[in-house]
């Protein structure tokens, strides 16, 4: 199993050649994938774990021709549902070194070169959202990590502060992602939800005031999952700083868009938050998995993330050790494929391609005006575009996207909207054009 021999060669090159084919797949070619059940698996599967092994070549084609065409493709063009990846060729191939170079990145002893070029990307998403200069943070495995440990150090920070232990209380907008309330049920806090589509100032003074010192932290949304709208800001943070309150803001899908300078304006007062996060794997076209979390004193979260035990003694005192700042202490660099990819396509790139998402987006909106039988629910803000088919119940969506997958001709999932079943189309892959909107939107009449 260690040894790397003759044979492996050749298996290295099937495993790159795999790689190379899929990415340089022209939009067209890219199989969007279809699931299959348990038994369909087993029969064209079979044994797989055996005393003896298979041999890595057959390893590989059971995955080629069984298992991958049974995974979706996040990445295909028409992949429109949840939020979608679509992760740059250069971090594709950066995740490849990651795992040959055998990294462990919870430690500067351990991983400083690569937490040095994570802490690089981080320094340019905290420069995006005009956090100060001691700003700093980790990558983690994705948003519901990225929140909850934002949300603890937020809490510790507060109980510092006040002595109190108990009966505590989050405050969050309606359109909180769930991860919100996951957070809020580990923790065991109370969740005090302030109505409304988008949260304000005007709105959150007032359930804040009734919340009294229970409350921690209040959570505002920049780019809501469902509809993706941006949270003011700037309002929720005057009444979090009138209230000594910290401010996370949860970016997880829409806070790519800082990189846009034609979007930034919607952000407004995200550089007042005490923690922001961000996820790479959606919007900023790194592969899978990885969160930014920033904060804007990291001092607070160490003191209240930092493991100690005898045998992390050597490790007091380091530099920089990223498992000082979140729920964890083992972790990937996986960060590095992200700075991969800034390093090497360069900052305006990333501008230009979540402008030409956001472009999209704007199109796909005219498209939707223009046909009869399908109406906008909401001005698209970021690059999430809602609409409705007209005369549609939930079960004619469900129907509709089932048949557009069986077909392998796109895949987009109903949502709802004040009760109302709709359309959801979430566009972050820059091969996604208006001519796909269209043919999608054609295949509802």
């Amino acid at each position: 199993m260690h040894s790397y021999h003759p044979g492996l060669d050749d298996f290295a090159g099937e495993v790159v050649d795999f790689a190379r084919r899929r990415m340089a797949a022209d939009a067209n070619e890219l199989p969007l994938g279809h699931p299959r059940p348990p038994v369909e698996l087993d029969a064209a599967a079979g044994v797989t774990i055996t005393q003896k092994g298979l041999g890595a070549s057959e390893a590989l084609r059971l995955f080629r021709e069984v298992l991958e065409p049974a995974c979706l493709s996040v990445d295909h063009h028409r992949y429109l549902a949840f939020v979608p990846a679509a992760p740059s060729e250069v971090s594709i191939l950066a995740d490849l070194v990651v795992s040959a170079c055998s990294i462990y990145a919870g430690s500067w002893l351990e991983g400083a070169g690569a937490v040095w070029a994570e802490n690089q990307a981080l320094r340019w998403l905290a420069d995006l959202a005009g956090l100060p200069e001691e700003a700093g943070g980790v990558f983690v495995s994705g948003g519901t990590m990225g929140n909850l440990s934002a949300l603890v150090a937020a809490r510790a920070t507060a109980a510092s502060l006040t002595g109190r232990t108990q009966g505590w209380a989050l405050v969050v907008g309606e359109s909180a992602h769930s991860s919100i309330a996951a957070a809020a049920g580990v923790m065991g806090v109370e969740l005090v939800t302030v109505p409304g589509e988008r949260l304000t100032g005007e709105r959150l003074a007032p359930v804040l005031a009734g919340a009294g010192d229970r409350a921690f932290a209040v959570v505002a949304t920049a780019g809501s999952t469902n509809l993706g709208l941006v949270d003011d800001l700037a309002s929720v943070a005057e009444v979090c700083r009138s209230q000594a309150v910290w401010l996370h803001v949860d970016g997880a899908y829409g806070g790519a868009a800082l990189a846009a300078p034609s979007a930034r304006h919607r952000f407004a007062g995200v550089e007042h938050a005490d923690s922001f996060i961000v996820d790479p794997h959606k919007w900023l076209f790194a592969p899978f998995d990885a969160c930014a979390l920033l904060y804007r004193d990291p001092s607070l979260a160490k003191a209240c993330h930092a493991q100690h035990a005898d045998y992390l003694e050597v490790l007091y005192g380091a530099e920089w050790n990223p498992s000082d700042y979140a729920v964890h202490l083992s972790r990937r660099a996986r960060g590095l494929p992200l700075w991969f990819s800034l390093a090497a396509y360069g900052a305006q790139a990333y501008a230009d391609a979540v402008e030409t998402c956001l472009r999209t987006a704007r199109q796909a909106a005219e498209l939707v005006r223009a046909a009869p039988h399908v109406e906008l629910v909401l001005e698209p803000e970021l690059s999430v575009v809602v609409l409705r088919r007209t005369g549609w119940r939930a079960d004619d969506y469900r129907s509709w996207s089932l048949d557009l997958l069986r077909r392998g001709d796109g895949f987009a999932v109903p949502s709802a909207h004040e009760g109302e079943p709709i359309l959801r189309l979430c566009i972050v892959n820059t091969r996604t054009t208006a001519d796909d909107i269209s043919v999608m939107l054609d295949s509802m009449r």
